[in-house]
């Protein structure tokens, strides 16, 4: 009940903050509506406003899981060789160093308005943060489970998957869970870019109306969208992985 308890704590205690600031700041309502006519808004365009929701989050669904096979596919070929690890390693560096705002437009251009651009942007955000932490928890194996292997001569392949595939699933997770907190960003991102429906679209639309209650409402949606996403990949990976000690 506690688990339950805390976040809706912190959320109902921001909420009063936001209620307190529209009312009590002197904010113009176009610049910062109150919870409430947020609210009535949401309700008011419910229809349009979840149809486009299941756009974006379509677009982050099919990110997420593309990126995360790529990701993991890109940990267990550096792991299993190390010639393809010096080619792939800092390639996969220099694709973190350019900006994703800067890629968009370009993804936009080359894939257009639909879905491939979108899909795309959040796979560019997600991918990394899953190779980085499966490929730090192959390296990091037990070499005592290692040594034990061989001794028992396992081959490579076998060592590879019943030892340092299974040993490395907890940071796999942990790469896991921050790709699903941050998989909304690359959707949005190339929605911003250029889309015709999805979350994104309607956020800028609506800031060139200055229908701020509407931005609001779609980013409440988003928030929502979030955390649920985090916290139902939470949920799966401490049911897959049980046996991983928790600290």
């Amino acid at each position: 009940m506690s688990r339950v308890l805390r976040p809706l704590g912190t959320c109902a205690g921001l909420v009063a903050l936001w209620w307190g600031l529209a009312r009590f700041a002197n904010i113009p309502a176009f610049l910062l509506p109150g919870p409430g006519a947020v609210a009535q808004t949401l309700v008011a365009q419910w229809g349009f406003l979840a149809r486009n929701a299941l756009v974006t989050l379509l677009e982050i669904a099919l990110g997420l899981g593309l990126g995360t096979l790529f990701g993991a596919g890109c940990a267990l070929v550096m792991v299993a060789s190390r010639g393809v690890q010096r080619w792939l390693l800092p390639l996969l560096l220099l694709s973190q160093a350019v900006p994703v705002f800067a890629l968009a437009p370009l993804l936009v251009l080359w894939l257009g308005f639909g879905l491939a651009s979108k899909v795309l942007m959040a796979v560019l955000v997600i991918f990394f943060p899953v190779t980085a932490a499966f490929y730090d928890g192959l390296r990091r194996t037990e070499p005592g489970w290692l040594d034990l292997a061989r001794t028992m001569g396992a081959s490579r392949l076998a060592i590879l998957w019943r030892v340092r595939l299974m040993a490395a699933l907890p940071a796999f997770g942990a790469g896991l869970r921050i790709a699903a907190s941050v998989a909304p960003i690359g959707a949005i991102i190339g929605e911003w870019a250029g889309a015709s429906e999805g979350l994104g679209y309607v956020m800028l639309n609506a800031n060139a109306r200055m229908q701020t209650d509407v931005m609001f409402a779609a980013l409440v949606l988003l928030a929502g969208m979030t955390i649920l996403l985090w916290v139902g990949v939470d949920m799966l990976l401490k049911k897959l992985l049980h046996w991983a000690p928790e600290g």
